[in-house]
């Protein structure tokens, strides 16, 4: 669907974007994080073609950006931070004159009103004056104006930056339901929108990759170790470290006893919950709790961007 390669911005002499290559096949929900001035910005205004790169290629539907960008512009939905809206129109009028500017015949502009109002939920506003809208309405008729076109790829920059907790359940709701036919590309600095809207999360740092993968492998363990947080009604502390000792990827155990319980930490290499059960379960020990613990995606966020 996507192919970056190399994808390099200077501005003078500052790197701004620096050597990305990232393959983003069709339906993926993809989140950019990153500190300020990492380049996400830079890197989404070079993918809808709004700046061009110093270096490097953007590849959509086989499509080379450097030699066809108006084509490729042709897949492309856009929203940027701030909503490009003019604010003296009313909804309805501008979505007209943008159905205009994207040669929607007007047989089909009445049909296409009522699906993007439906789905980004402005309906009610259509005919009030963009002025008069709450950021949060701004924002959906933003995206209106994305999908008008009806593109492939939809790429949002900081869509949900400056609303309430509330409009920002109602947007993330709203890109997870167009994700589900869409590929979207979305930069964000709150990490739980992220983890929970996202199917792959990638993180810049000085405008380079710094991590690529979902959130539940980016939360493992940066040494590949996973760990198993285990409780027991109280077993012998000693017996127990000796068996589980003996089961085979087991790199480290800690204990810690309490009069009623013996709390387990266990580092692996796998997922071995499986294991651990059938042993507990062979040595006849009571299991009260077995959680496999990962790191938060904000520890990993701080851990990668530090020197930020």
């Amino acid at each position: 669907m996507i192919s970056i390669n190399n994808l390099t911005k200077y501005f003078g002499e500052t790197a701004a974007v620096s050597d990305i290559c990232l393959e983003i096949p069709r339906g993926q929900i993809i989140g950019i994080l990153g500190p300020n001035g990492a380049g996400k910005t830079t890197t989404l205004r070079m993918l809808t073609g709004y700046i061009t790169p110093t270096s490097g290629s953007v590849v959509v539907n086989g499509i080379d950006a450097s030699t066809n960008f108006i084509e490729v512009k042709r897949h492309i939905g856009y929203l940027p931070e701030s909503s490009p809206i003019y604010t003296d129109m009313l909804v309805y009028d501008y979505l007209k004159f943008i159905a205009n500017i994207r040669d929607i015949p007007n047989s089909d502009i009445f049909k296409k009103f009522l699906e993007l109002s439906d789905l980004c939920g402005i309906r009610e506003v259509m005919h009030k004056s963009v002025s008069t809208l709450s950021k949060g309405y701004k924002q959906r008729v933003g995206l209106a104006l994305a999908l008008m076109g009806d593109p492939d790829i939809l790429i949002l920059d900081e869509p949900t930056s400056g609303l309430d907790p509330n409009q920002i359940a109602e947007i993330r709701s709203i890109i997870k339901e167009i994700g589900k036919k869409k590929t979207i590309i979305f930069s964000t600095h709150i990490l739980s929108e992220a983890e929970a809207t996202c199917d792959r999360v990638v993180i810049m740092n000085k405008g380079q990759l710094v991590a690529d993968g979902t959130a539940e492998i980016l939360k493992a363990d940066k040494s590949g170790k996973k760990t198993t947080l285990i409780t027991l009604e109280y077993t012998d502390p000693i017996t127990v470290k000796t068996i589980f000792a003996k089961l085979k990827g087991i790199s480290k155990i800690e204990m810690a006893e309490t009069t009623d319980t013996l709390k387990i930490k266990l580092s692996t290499s796998d997922d071995m919950r499986v294991d651990i059960y059938n042993l507990i379960k062979k040595q006849d020990w009571i299991l009260l709790e077995m959680i496999q613990e990962s790191e938060s995606l904000e520890h990993i966020f701080k851990e990668l961007t530090k020197e930020a």
